[in-house]
């Protein structure tokens, strides 16, 4: 059950595709160059690997519980969460002016990564503080960001996002969540949210709930949400805990998976109303609260990558050790390890080449990110901006959606071990589920593709991204070897079939919404699959480079193999999913309703 952190893949990601050393130029970051970003990463390893990570089984088996209105935690998570915050680990990525170590998203979510790894149901908890410090920075007033946020950033409290009501899923507008002014500024909250991760728990002294509720006499629908902060204890004037907030968790689920991670059904104002406090003006609660889902969003996209990686090591771990039938080659003549078999071969160059395709794109992903808030130069900053927001869906989405195809190769690759819970290779195919669900299902993302990132400027912005792709389709074909020529043939496919695609969605969306929605989530696994390829394809022409110099040429010689792997058997699928999407709309909406 043990994981090592992938640190040399990280690195070379951080290194050659994220290009710290451009993000270690810009105003703020000149110490987080490269040698910040091991060292960093190391002490992250070493934290996780050791503490956090064996107590991932335990949280299966032991997940967390509900008794007369309080939840214990699976025991150990609640010390190693105090070591977690003692470390300064939730404040890595904030502001230094709030307790932060404000270091680079580029470094942060390979952080991320590792620590989702080593146990996603724990992971939880600090990735929705982090919604709440982002939420609170952007648009807290600063006598909010003064109450609390360092208590956020050094984890001593941690933080939730109420969005989802019993019948509001998706569909925000349906918030009936009210908050009702008072003289002395505040307001009085009630109402009742659902799925809220962390919502109740004993690992810290307080919980900061961000939630949405309409004003009285607000607006209907979404122009008519506001965000507030409500606390569970209410917090004094010289900052220490005053009187128990009216807000307590009900229940909690029983879920397929991340079995440890409390998710709590919460109700506000039982007894006279929770006192809650307005972040920025009325009315603007949803924009504010997208504010987080973007954060969030990334992250979860990580978490796939993160159960990606754990369900791999563990997947080559078994392959080596069990023994079944001679190998088909017949260059042993008695059984041997099944990792000789060219299909669980097959199986296993997937769940890599997936996992390192995913994770080179979120690195570039995140160089972008700090790049459109650090740059110096405004039109880059913009230029950047609009790569990172392209990406955030298709770092979400299609990371997640690999993570499912991994995790369930790895129960294969087990066998009919696989399915026996001891084995520990089912937990990973469970826990990875949620992630296509919840901040946004795969479709939510889609249509975010589809609406505001593709049809919105009749898909100028997406085919920019194409013209990047062709840059490096013109550096492969300077080169010789036969892997970059193989790469090249499916990116320059693959590119060709993604153009396509944007024009047919661009050409459709309001004259013919249901053919261009038909197509969407198609369109984003397409997307994501091209920009993980194009990353692959960066990372051959490096790797072939260092190889030549005689630098780690082993690992480099696994990176080039791993892209042609990618190039020949992942992105060789988006021809296929060109056709579906442009030719094959109809069929998806023809057949009436009264029929299925």
């Amino acid at each position: 059950m043990s994981y090592t952190a992938p640190l040399k893949d990280m690195l070379f990601d951080i290194e050659h595709l994220a290009r710290i050393d451009q993000v270690a130029q810009m105003p703020g970051f000149e110490d987080a160059g490269l040698e910040t970003a091991q060292a960093v990463l190391e002490e992250c390893a070493k934290l996780n690997e050791g503490v956090i990570a064996p107590l991932n089984w335990e949280g299966d088996k032991n997940p967390s519980s509900f008794k007369d209105g309080k939840v214990t935690t699976t025991p150990g998570f609640k010390e190693a969460f105090k070591q977690y915050a003692e470390g300064g680990w939730q404040g890595l990525q904030h502001p230094v002016d709030f307790g932060g170590q404000g270091l680079p998203k580029t470094i942060g979510a390979a952080c991320g990564e590792i620590l989702n790894s080593a146990n996603m149901s724990f992971a939880l908890c600090p990735l929705l503080t982090d919604g709440a410090i982002e939420a609170l920075i952007t648009a807290g007033s600063d006598e909010l960001k003064a109450v609390y946020l360092e208590k956020l950033v050094s984890g001593q409290w941690t933080g939730t996002m109420n969005l989802t009501e019993p019948q509001a899923g998706s569909d925000l507008a349906a918030v009936r969540s009210r908050a009702e002014p008072q003289p002395d500024g505040t307001y009085k909250v009630f109402g009742t949210k659902i799925y809220i991760t962390y919502g109740e728990h004993d690992m810290a002294e307080n919980i900061v709930h961000l939630v949405l509720a309409r004003v009285t006499g607000a607006p209907e629908g979404v122009k008519g949400i506001s965000l507030f902060v409500v606390p569970k204890f209410m917090v004094n004037k010289d900052g220490s805990l005053g009187a128990r907030n009216d807000v307590h968790c009900v229940s909690i689920e029983h879920k397929m998976g991340i079995k440890a991670s409390p998710t709590a059904v919460l109700q506000y104002g039982d007894h006279g109303g929770a006192v809650g406090y307005l972040v920025g003006q009325e009315n603007r609660g949803l924009e504010y609260m997208f504010i987080m889902m973007n954060a969030a969003r990334y992250a979860v996209g990580v978490q796939g990558i993160a159960i990606a990686e754990r369900a791999y090591q563990k997947a080559v771990g078994y392959a080596k050790d069990r023994v079944q039938s001679r190998p088909v080659d017949g260059t042993l003549s008695a059984a041997a390890p099944i990792i000789h078999h060219p299909d669980v071969k097959r199986m296993l160059m997937t769940m890599r080449a997936f996992t390192e395709g995913c994770r080179a794109m979120a690195a570039v992903a995140a160089a972008a990110y700090d790049a459109a808030h650090h740059h110096p130069d405004a039109d880059a900053r913009k230029q950047n901006a609009a790569f990172y927001e392209f990406l955030v869906p298709l770092v979400k989405g299609y990371s997640t959606e690999m993570s499912l195809e991994v995790t369930s190769l790895g129960v294969q690759v087990h066998g009919g071990m696989g399915f026996i819970e001891e084995t520990g290779a089912a937990q990973y195919y469970r826990d990875a589920k949620i992630l296509t669900i919840y901040e946004g299902t795969t479709a939510i993302q889609a249509n975010d593709l589809v609406g505001r990132k593709t049809a919105r400027d009749g898909g100028t912005g997406a085919k920019a991204i194409a013209a990047q792709i062709e840059k490096t389709e013109a550096e492969l074909a300077q080169r010789e070897s036969a892997n970059a020529k193989a790469v090249l043939k499916r990116l320059k496919a693959a590119r060709e079939a993604f153009v396509d695609v944007v024009e047919f969605i661009a050409a459709n969306t309001r004259s013919n919404p249901n053919a261009a929605f038909a197509g969407s989530v198609p369109y984003l696994m397409l997307a994501g699959n091209l920009m993980a390829g194009w990353q692959l394809a960066r990372s051959l022409m490096v790797a072939e480079d260092l190889s030549a110099k005689g630098q780690d040429v082993a690992f480099m010689q696994a990176k080039i193999t791993t892209a042609r792997f990618y190039a020949d058997h992942i992105l060789s699928r988006a021809p296929g999913a060109r056709d579906a999407i442009v030719e094959g709309a109809e069929a998806v909406t023809a057949l009436a309703i009264e029929s299925f």
